[in-house]
């Protein structure tokens, strides 16, 4: 999974981005100090993975992995090249998801690219610069289309999708609000590289006092909630600075810190579950003693599809999955006494996979 980190300039972006990968992007107190993208590798917090590893003891751990991206400052003017624009939305076309960075807070210290802090306003500069970029996209399509024509029905039945998702745009929605009538409007949709069609979180950067405080006396944040709701949008609070004093600290320092701020989870595991949940996507588990290792997958992923995440020889080959709940497995102790008990079930072709399936694959090549 790919997650791209956007704003306006000076909202924290960079800061977020350092503090969450420890990848020491450059972050300064002015406009564009980050032109070309910063990209970390960030591993997926899971504590059962980590019991699986303290029952098998393997040789090797490896979690799932989310790659963040650090997309330089938007401005008004982007989609028409202003501040470096085309170069920016260009590194969003590559992301699964988007991270809208906000800024929540007021400081005398840190400069407004805008002049005054109006997290709404900032939203809508940025939708509208995807929008603008994505609508020029749909009107070289339609040309295409309409000289490709010569009487085929189907392309017809394109054109007509093609200028309907148009005049949706001009009227400045997103992409993603767009009602797909069937099948085929789905499949021609999703071969447009969309900006404004990719799922968004925003990220609500708040002050640490407004953490210490209770988000909800922050006079920004329940704004965007509502903005968030009506755009069928994820939503969260975090505070980039205290992000950043996290992540200095040990697992067990980084506890105790975050139970004094009152918070039970950092900011970056609560926007790596908001992620899984707002992309649809589950993780099922290997376990042994070579390796313990969570695999992402998407809902309603059938178990010759999520063992062709193994290798492709696992789908080719495919005969059955052996499978056991996470839970079941940890209340049993080991596998042998889950075995013993019937527990552990043998799934075929048919099987849907539920986050958290500890699971053997057993394929013929």
């Amino acid at each position: 999974m790919k997650l791209g980190i956007v704003g306006l300039p000076n909202v924290g972006k960079s800061t977020l981005f350092n503090a969450i990968t420890n990848a020491g992007a450059q972050s300064a107190n002015f406009p564009f100090c980050t032109i070309e993208p910063n990209v970390g590798v960030v591993a997926v917090p899971d504590e059962r993975l980590d019991k699986l590893a303290e029952m098998y003891h393997p040789k090797k751990y490896t979690p799932a992995i989310i790659e963040f991206v650090d997309i330089a400052g938007l401005v008004k003017g982007a989609s028409k090249g202003e501040g470096l624009g085309n170069k920016f939305l260009s590194h969003i076309r590559e992301v699964d998801a988007i991270i809208h960075m906000v800024r929540c807070f007021d400081s005398d210290d840190i400069i407004h690219v805008e002049g005054s802090v109006d997290p709404l306003r900032d939203i809508e500069t940025i939708d509208l610069e995807l929008v603008l970029s994505d609508l020029e996209i749909v009107e070289r399509r339609i040309d295409r289309t309409k000289k490709a024509m010569k009487g085929d029905k189907k392309l017809g039945e394109c054109l007509d999708m093609l200028e309907r998702l148009a005049k949706f745009l001009e009227e400045g929605n997103n992409a993603r609000g767009f009602d797909l009538l069937d099948d085929n409007e789905k499949e021609w949709f999703d071969e447009m590289p969309l900006l404004s069609a990719k799922p968004v979180i925003y990220a609500c950067n708040l002050s640490e006092d407004d953490l210490l405080e209770g988000v909800e006396k922050n006079k920004y944040y329940p704004l965007v909630v509502e903005k968030a709701k009506a755009d069928k949008s994820g939503c969260m609070p975090i505070c980039a600075k205290v992000e950043e004093d996290v992540a200095e600290l040990s697992k067990e320092e980084k506890k105790e810190f975050l139970a004094e701020l009152g918070l039970e989870t950092s900011g970056l595991d609560n926007l790596i579950k908001e992620s899984y949940s707002l992309l649809g996507l589950i993780s099922y588990l290997t376990a042994g003693v070579e390796e313990v290792r969570a695999w992402t997958i998407t809902k309603g992923t059938k178990a010759p599809q999520a063992a062709g995440k193994i290798h492709s020889d696992f789908e080719r080959g495919f005969i059955r999955a052996e499978i056991i709940a996470y839970d079941d497995l940890m209340a049993c102790g080991s596998m042998v006494a889950a075995k013993e008990k019937g527990l552990v079930r043998s799934e075929g072709k048919e099987y849907v996979m539920k986050d958290g399936d500890v699971t053997l694959f057993r394929f013929n090549v």
